[in-house]
């Protein structure tokens, strides 16, 4: 008997074999074995057990692998990263479509006041390797800062500024438009702490006046995909992600 499967009611009925209340009456009757000894209800089974009607094997379908779904999601700004949020706050959940099985797993965070791109998967284990620090996976920024900081600032932000967490640094910034007030900066770094980038530039007398997210990983944020609106992942960008 397999601890993991099916009811074996439930297995024999999506086999085609009969009605779950007619495989439940077998059962019971003592008609059906399980790995050589008399089933009972209650227990599982998968297609790799032995099962048995009145001593002939039964033939059992063979579940087939769950399909690894991703969605891009365009986050707004005002959206928190949780299912529910105690202030009543929308979620970046409120407006997904129902994933094809399981459930919608977020693939880290961006804070309330951070736009851009967020990665949902419906494979805990995908999910899991994709935030774990091990997997040192990229994350590109657009960030505007108020000012036009010095270049010796930029510099630090390149060998390493001090946090309460530890050393933090980017893996590259660049800066690519000034205006009156603001410059513009595309930045690189492969870690994923609570508001990293935003107190890496507070570190060095910096004040983000804008912050949005444009890759992940393989991943861009499609240029024509609005604010609040998602996109699935076809396979060879699920691919991709997967041997990231």
């Amino acid at each position: 008997m397999s601890a993991a499967g099916e009811r074996l009611q439930k297995v024999l009925a999506a086999a085609g074999h009969a009605s779950r209340r007619t495989a439940e009456e077998w059962i019971r009757a003592g008609r059906v074995s399980i790995n050589g000894r008399i089933a009972q209800l209650g227990d599982r089974a998968t297609a790799d057990d032995d099962v048995r009607l009145d001593g002939r094997p039964v033939r059992l379908a063979r579940a087939a692998a769950p399909r690894t779904e991703v969605l891009l999601y365009h986050k707004p700004v005002g959206e928190v990263t949780t299912r529910r949020d105690p202030q009543s706050r929308p979620t970046v959940f409120d407006h997904l479509p129902a994933p094809g099985g399981g459930r919608w797993i977020v693939v880290g965070r961006l804070d309330t006041n951070t736009s851009g791109l967020l990665l949902f998967t419906t494979d805990g284990a995908l999910a899991h390797r994709l935030m774990h620090p091990s997997s040192e996976i990229e994350r590109e920024y657009l960030v505007r800062v108020r000012g036009r900081p010095a270049a010796e600032a930029v510099a630090r932000l390149r060998t390493g500024v001090m946090l309460e967490d530890g050393i933090a640094r980017f893996d590259s910034v660049a800066e690519t438009e000034h205006t009156r007030g603001h410059t513009w900066f595309t930045v690189v770094l492969h870690e994923g702490r609570n508001r990293e980038v935003r107190r890496m530039w507070n570190a060095v007398g910096c004040e983000v006046s804008r912050l949005m997210r444009v890759r992940f990983g393989p991943v861009q944020l499609p240029r024509d995909l609005r604010a609040g609106a998602w996109l699935r992942a076809d396979e060879q960008l699920v691919g991709a992600l997967a041997g990231a």
